[in-house]
């Protein structure tokens, strides 16, 4: 797993020799269920499975024969994704699969949990499930959900493709979580790929009962059982003689705990669909990266879940990680494209896929290997769909053989919030005091109309433990029910002073969200090229206190008293002031360290370890900024803030000593140590994502 960043613009990719072979894709996407309520139809799956065929056909980089390019989905002209489908397609692969060939898999739909045949083989004592078009019920006879793909036949299968010798490629955009999700109405038709397994006859005794019956045979009663989807090598299916098995990595949009959504994308777009927010931002990042490395792909996947917060899900990603995706060779950020000139401007093969929107800004180039100071001018992008834009006319003369280049991308620092649907009396009180609002807010805060595309929602939930209060949700109206999501109340409060409240709580998390923005843009793979840092993490806890690196990819999960560590080392001829901030689940921000690092120079720091009331996804941010030999140290220390909680009109003698200041615990993380005080800009910023719990 990938636990050392260089920081430079290069990608750093090690290329792999190209073998003689062919490639194969098998892509399945089941939207319509006709066996169970409408109303857990999907909409997104048949586009995904378009926008993948699309990719694979025209830009993948290595050649995808349209014969070899299997496509199963509830679409005019395809094969449905059913259980039959899906067995004889996975059969005919192997059939023709030989050694050196490469498969990718695709899977997109409804995930489920049931009650496990085997309770040996998953420790949690439930199977996941992916559910083609075809599901049925849970059968009591047989102690199965009828027509549902299990995800140990999945095992199966794969072990059937490496076992030809195949390198496989896996990628599932559905969830098992039974987590409830609160959800408010958006203007991107928000949908969870996880379908209740009450719907299929399984109840909630059921899947306790099963869980009880694993603790019990695997750990003792009491015990904790792991469990969860993957599909990594068993070596039940031993490969002919003569044969190295096949490699298989596998990408997942979500952990077993959590929800994965689709959406109408890309957002902004007036002719966006709906899509599995995964697969798109997945294929976004390969159309931008095309010669990257898995663990790179993940690493930008994250990056691009940090920087929009389109879904609170955290994806997993398992295999060898250091090899090129699909097999194929090492190649550069892909950052400009051949254009045609047309009577109108200028016409070129990259589009939303790729990072444009209507009014991109695209510097002509005459040829692809010139600096941006040979920029002959620029053109902005005038139309834009998923793989085609076209840009407005240019002045000057066009040489034969013109490139367009994108130019850094910009970062907004404002925030937009959505309004709540008018009717209820919390959102009666916000109209009465919206005025205020707009003038103690600045231009930094942008209200707009319910269902808005927003970055946050203000949402009243009636059925919560404060129904008179104003929820503050991601723009995509969902909320996990067991996080304490910020809110303000509106009964008995004066305008003026709801005004202000909910003033303070945005601006703090408009605070935490840039930050998270900042060390999104300005990452490893984004950060100065000058910028020569090795950065490692290194973790330990009470029973092992050996120091070891902690794996970023796949996002680890930390518990109650693990601690974490940085070690630093500068290779350039020049200082660096390093700084390590914390954002934690509830928008606080801590500031763990701050020095300098001479030319040269190693350190090893113990920064914090895991507690305190909110826990759940968190970030690190190590800032990395260049530094003058006799200059005084940056100091970031003015960054951090409270966390931002909920508002109330009382709350005894415990909400009386919060309101004092007393209430100050409520980080993810407490410090180890309390030296080192620093401050100012950062040229580039190691992000990492972490997922923390009680113990």
């Amino acid at each position: 797993m990938i636990r050392r960043f260089l920081l430079t613009t290069a990608l750093g990719l090690i290329a792999f020799p190209a073998l003689a072979r062919e490639n194969y894709a098998l892509l399945i996407g089941a939207s319509d269920y006709p066996n169970i309520e409408k109303r857990w139809s999907l909409k997104g799956p048949k586009n995904d499975m378009d926008l993948v065929a699309n990719y694979l056909l025209t830009e993948a980089p290595v050649p995808f024969a349209p014969e070899n390019v299997t496509v199963l989905t509830d679409k005019d002209g395809a094969d449905p994704a059913t259980l039959g489908n899906i067995r004889a397609a996975f059969a005919d692969l192997t059939a023709k699969a030989l050694p050196g060939d490469f498969i990718y898999l695709h899977l997109s739909g409804h995930g489920t949990r049931a009650p496990a045949l085997d309770t040996e083989a998953e420790p949690d004592g439930l199977d996941e499930l992916f559910l083609p078009v075809d599901i049925g019920p849970w059968n009591n006879q047989v102690s199965a959900v009828e027509n549902a793909l299990v995800d140990d036949e999945i095992g199966q299968l794969l072990d059937g493709l490496r076992a030809k010798g195949a390198d496989v490629w896996i990628v599932l955009d559905s969830c098992y979580s039974g987590t409830a999700t609160r959800a408010i109405e958006t203007g991107d038709e928000v949908v969870m790929r996880q379908l209740d397994p009450a719907a299929l006859g399984i109840s909630e005794e059921m899947i306790d009962a099963a869980i009880d019956r694993a603790e019990t045979a695997s750990r003792g009663v009491g015990g904790e059982a792991a469990g969860g989807v993957s599909f990594m090598p068993k070596e039940t299916t031993p490969p002919a003689a003569g044969v190295e098995p096949g490699s298989l990595v596998a990408f997942y949009a979500a952990q077993s705990t959590e929800m994965t959504p689709e959406m109408r994308l890309p957002r902004g777009a007036p002719d966006r669909k709906s899509q599995g927010v995964f697969t798109f931002t997945l294929f976004e990042t390969l159309a931008e990266y095309p010669g990257a490395t898995y663990g790179q792909v993940a690493q930008e996947v994250l990056r691009k879940y940090a920087l929009r917060g389109t879904a609170k899900s955290t994806p997993l990603f398992e295999g060898n990680l250091d090899q090129v995706v699909f097999g194929g060779e090492a190649r550069e950020r892909v950052s400009q494209w051949p254009a045609t000139v047309t009577e109108t401007g200028f016409t070129l093969n990259a589009g939303t896929l790729h990072g444009l929107a209507v009014g991109t800004e695209l510097a002509v180039m005459g040829a692809a290997a010139d600096g941006n100071d040979k920029a002959l001018g620029m053109v902005k992008v005038t139309a834009a769909d998923t793989f085609t834009a076209t840009t407005d006319r240019f002045a000057g003369a066009v040489p034969e053989g013109v490139w367009l280049r994108r130019k850094g991308a910009e970062l907004d620092f404002a925030l937009t919030i959505a309004l709540p649907p008018d009717g209820s009396a919390p959102a009666l009180a916000l109209a009465e005091a919206m005025d205020e609002l707009r003038e103690i807010s600045g231009p930094r805060l942008n209200f707009v109309k319910a269902g808005s595309e927003a970055d946050l929602a203000l949402a009243v939930l009636p059925d919560s433990d404060t129904p008179d209060a104003l929820w503050i949700l991601p723009g995509t109206g969902l909320a996990e029910s067991e996080v304490q999501a910020p809110k303000v109340e509106t009964a008995g409060i004066a305008p003026g002073d709801l005004a202000g409240n909910l003033q303070e709580k945005l601006t703090a998390i408009a605070k935490a969200v840039n930050l998270m923005k900042l060390g999104a843009a300005l990452g490893p793979a984004n950060g100065p090229g000058a910028l020569d840092v090795e950065i490692e993490v290194l973790t330990r806890n009470a029973e092992d206190r050996t120091l070891r690196g902690l794996p970023l990819i796949p996002v680890p999960e930390l518990v109650t008293n693990d601690e974490v560590h940085v070690l630093a080392k500068n290779n350039m001829d020049q200082p660096v002031d390093v700084n390590v901030l914390y954002i934690g689940a509830d928008y606080s921000i801590t500031h763990f360290y701050a020095g300098r690092l001479h030319p040269g120079d190693v350190i090893k720091k113990g920064l914090f370890a895991i507690g305190g009331e909110t826990m759940g996804r968190e970030r690190m941010l190590v800032v990395m900024t260049p530094a003058a030999s006799h200059s005084k140290v940056e100091d970031l220390s003015w960054l951090a803030q409270d966390a931002v909680r909920g508002t109330g009109t009382g709350g005894g003698f415990t909400g009386s000593l919060y309101e004092a200041g007393f209430g100050r615990d409520t980080r993810g993380a407490i410090a180890l140590s309390d030296e080192g005080e620093a401050g100012g800009p950062a040229p580039a910023i190691l992000q990492v994502e972490l997922r923390t719990r009680a113990q």
